[in-house]
């Protein structure tokens, strides 16, 4: 099951999610998906399950709709991510961007989402078993405790 967090805020990111949702029907026919913005810890404590693979794409547009909704400050919802994560009965892949890589960004605003960001990617990856970051296509193992 996919849990989308992105949000339909113009036109562009409407046709982005509709190719989206094309291109997953003819790869995975038979994958679910929930739209999800906000709520992502209540959605993957209602989905989880033993036999129930849930995919969250992503955690960087999830984290962006929580500081907007929330005017700056997500770090309770991540609290309450984190431990929908660890309770979880079954696996999650979780996405994200590492947005951190490159040169300082030049607003207060942008360099406080990095910042966050990079908070919440060094939580989530303490949470997880396996951690890969994705360069170019290839895998590069961080993280491997299965």
């Amino acid at each position: 099951m996919l849990i989308a967090t992105a949000r339909r805020s113009d036109e562009e990111m409407v046709a982005r999610i509709e190719r989206h949702r094309r291109d997953r029907a003819c790869r995975v026919p038979a994958m679910a998906t929930i739209e999800e913005p906000l709520a992502l810890a209540t959605v993957i404590g209602r989905h989880t399950g033993p036999k129930v693979l849930l995919v969250v794409d992503c955690l960087t547009l999830w984290l962006t709709n929580r500081l907007w909704a929330d005017h700056g400050d997500a770090a309770s919802a991540s609290a309450v991510l984190l431990q929908a994560i660890g309770a979880a009965a079954g696996p999650i892949v979780l996405v994200s961007n590492e947005i951190g890589l490159g040169v300082v960004p030049m607003g207060r605003e942008v360099r406080a989402f990095v910042d966050a960001l990079g908070q919440l990617n060094q939580q989530v990856a303490r949470a997880c078993q396996r951690v890969t970051l994705m360069a170019a296509g290839l895998p590069l193992g961080l993280k491997d405790l299965a």
